[in-house]
């Protein structure tokens, strides 16, 4: 059901507006009837208005259904003091079906009383996929409503990264662009924030400090920035990196080289509270001339090697794990086994969603990447290789209609997913994480006002 003002989606959801406050008349209704209306309005609705009163109603609800959007902080300062390490905290990318997929995650962490996986979408992503924070947020809450999970939820800007070239031709510029992402995102609820300025790293100097100097300074500035923005009452996580992934193997001088510049520059404030390294994965794998990933080699030494450094001398988390969902599945007990702080997975679970859609669906998919993506091919790429690499780049033209396909389809690529992050929960060892959660964390209700939705 679509909605044409406020009026009627006040109506139609049986929620009434007192005192400046929603109140949901019909809590079964809402969970059963009224979220699917909002999720069509988000996904096929063109009025940004009524997108910002959705959202609105959404994180309102949120709180009577006790989900409370938050920060991982505190839970990461008592894995550093308390020596935590029996657990690798999944982060994960949901690019297209983001309300069918954030359900899938919702039931496998039910199952076995799991509290400790974010959910995350990167810079990039957003662009591609079409996604903005607030509906991105607001999917992952009405997911959570449906399949009723409460407590604290973790919600993450993955590699908001700073374009390199951009910045040495305008710093202020890429920097203040950045700011804008930031603040977007932390309006929409996300607690956590993964600045990736790795991507300003030199390795043409003769000294570690020097290589990572810029990376350092602009993480720095850019932790200044979001503990002036952030909510009362929210100590924001915030992550860092020293190794681009897909890159050269990070080592624990240049560890060490990031965070004595890194701490010399953030004037008391509290910093990061992990930090990726790269240990020889890619985004998305590297992919073979018949469309299938090449075996990977990790650094499983160096990662929980960094992952001491980062928790006994810095008291952080330990180290993140990028690139890793399409890794094959007997080395995923590795990463607790290496104290591996967070794992990152995206890819596999769009793999997923493309195998069930309808060929037809897929052909028109892969005309438009022939059409909008050509310049993106190499020489030596395959047809294959061509539309693995770039099939990401078309679920935001057709986020519509990836949406409006039946349900049995949907429901299909929803369980086979589901049956994948049960998988992956096992493996990271999440079992009853709940406690922890519980234990470590007080979540803070970040009170909002209609007005700072919609002005």
């Amino acid at each position: 059901m679509l909605f044409t003002d406020e009026k009627e989606l006040f109506g139609q959801c049986k929620i009434e507006l007192v005192n400046g406050k929603i109140k949901i008349v019909d809590s079964d209704f809402f969970r059963e009837k009224a979220l699917e209306y909002l999720v069509d309005t988000f996904l096929l609705n063109d009025s940004e208005h009524l997108m910002k009163i959705c959202h609105w109603v959404v994180y309102e609800a949120a709180h009577k259904f006790g989900i409370i959007p938050s920060s991982i902080q505190a839970l990461y300062e008592a894995r550093a003091k308390k020596n935590l390490t029996h657990f690798s905290v999944p982060a994960i990318n949901i690019r297209t079906l983001t309300y069918d997929l954030a359900r899938a995650v919702f039931r496998a962490a039910n199952k076995i009383n799991a509290g400790l996986f974010i959910f995350e979408i990167a810079k990039g992503e957003i662009g591609y996929t079409g996604q903005r924070p607030r509906e991105y947020v607001s999917l992952i809450i009405l997911a959570a409503i449906k399949e009723s999970f409460s407590g604290p939820l973790f919600i993450q800007g993955d590699h908001f990264q700073v374009n390199a070239q951009n910045y040495l031709q305008d710093r202020d510029r890429e920097i203040n662009q950045l700011k804008d992402l930031i603040s977007e995102a932390i309006e929409a609820g996300f607690y956590n924030i993964d600045i990736d300025s790795s991507t300003l790293v030199d390795l043409s100097k003769s000294t570690l400090d020097g290589q990572q100097e810029l990376n350092y300074q602009v993480c720095a500035q850019l932790t200044k920035f979001i503990r002036t923005i952030q909510p009362e009452g929210i100590e924001i996580s915030i992550g860092g990196e020293i190794g681009e992934v897909g890159g050269q193997n990070s080592t624990p001088e240049e560890l060490q080289a990031f965070m004595r510049g890194y701490l010399s520059q953030i004037q008391g404030l509290k910093g990061i509270s992990k930090i990726s390294i790269q240990t020889g994965t890619s985004h998305g794998g590297v992919v073979l001339p018949d469309g299938s990933i090449a075996e990977v080699k990790l650094d499983f030494d160096a990662l929980k090697a960094l992952s001491q450094i980062a928790r006994t001398e810095f008291q952080m988390a330990g180290a993140v794990q990028h690139g890793a969902s399409t890794l094959p599945k007997d080395v995923f007990d590795r990463f607790v086994e290496a104290e591996c702080a967070e794992i990152h997975l995206a890819t596999q679970f769009q793999n997923i969603v493309y195998e069930y859609l309808p060929l037809s669906i897929k052909e028109k998919i892969y005309a438009w990447l022939h059409t909008n993506c050509a310049s993106e091919r190499k020489p030596e790429q395959t047809d294959d290789q061509f539309i693995y690499k770039t099939r990401k780049k078309a679920f935001g033209p057709f986020k519509r209609q990836i949406y409006s396909l039946p349900l049995d389809i949907k429901d299909k690529a929803s369980s086979a997913s589901e049956e994948e992050f049960s998988f992956l929960f096992e493996k990271l060892n999440i079992k009853d994480t709940k406690v922890l959660v519980d234990k470590y964390m007080k979540p803070m209700r970040v009170v909002k006002r209609k007005e700072d939705f919609i002005q």
